[in-house]
């Protein structure tokens, strides 16, 4: 195993306290980011929404990078406020910024082998959010679940896009990279189900002989069930489903030495 490369996914900016943690342990780490985080060319709905936090029962987090959009614009942050995010990731961003369990109500999936919208919704008193507003910080697009099922039960939901996710330009450079890689075995740690759609995608431009083949006896690590079953469904044979958080992808990491 110690000669299998660690391959990190994660938007560059995003994944070099990771990486440090990877090669901490004795792992030679690459990075192939299948996603890239961009700002909106308008915040002005963000913005807005802001100014209104005290209106909302729960505030909720779609992902980390909804959490750092947030914080970016907001100037002060009210007192008393109710959060919810989807996993460990997103919780420990709003530590980043001072808000824990000690300073202030954070709900989350208790089940870190599946968080998502259908887990949190599980944890949430529907019955008394009933003809409350809930906030939702999100990308430009997403899934409508939550929002969905908050509606279903008589809950006033005010969505708001905070930032983007792009798909990278698979440009020369990142062929002959990406095409290297497929060439030994190697642990690639997936964290979005978008993420490993973009990097079938690649493949299949690269036109290799095998290069699927290839793609797909490639050692994922996955935090989520989800991501789990998107994997499966395009064909990989080697997947590793960790619980929520980069502390249980560290652990399953170590486990491969």
């Amino acid at each position: 195993m110690q000669n299998h490369k660690v391959i990190l996914t994660r938007p560059l900016a995003q994944a070099q306290d990771f990486a440090r943690q990877v090669i901490a342990m004795g792992r030679e780490v690459e990075h192939f980011p299948l996603l890239e985080i961009a700002a909106l060319e308008d915040n002005t709905a963000l913005i807005a929404q802001l100014g209104q936090l005290q209106d909302y029962a729960l505030i909720a987090f779609v992902s980390p990078n909804a959490i750092e959009a947030f914080f970016r614009h907001l100037k002060n942050l009210p007192e008393k406020l109710t959060f919810a995010v989807m996993g460990e990731g997103s919780r420990a961003k709003l530590a980043e910024y001072g808000v824990n369990d000690q300073t202030a109500t954070i709900l989350r999936p208790r089940n870190q082998l599946k968080t998502d919208s259908e887990t949190l919704l599980a944890e949430l008193d529907l019955d008394a959010l009933r003809g409350q507003k809930v906030l939702i910080i999100r990308g430009e697009s997403g899934r409508e679940l939550l929002a969905d099922a908050l509606r279903a039960h008589g809950v006033e939901v005010v969505q708001v896009a905070a930032y983007r996710r792009v798909k990278p330009i698979l440009n020369n450079e990142k062929e002959k990279h990406l095409t290297q890689l497929l060439g030994s075995d190697n642990d690639w740690v997936i964290t979005s189900s978008e993420a490993l759609r973009n990097l079938c995608d690649y493949v299949e431009a690269l036109k290799l002989n095998s290069g699927v083949a290839k793609m797909q006896r490639q050692h994922l690590l996955v935090p989520h069930s989800r991501i789990e079953e998107t994997a499966q469904s395009l064909g990989f044979l080697h997947i590793t489903l960790t619980a929520s958080g980069d502390e249980q992808l560290l652990v399953a990491l170590q486990s491969r030495l």
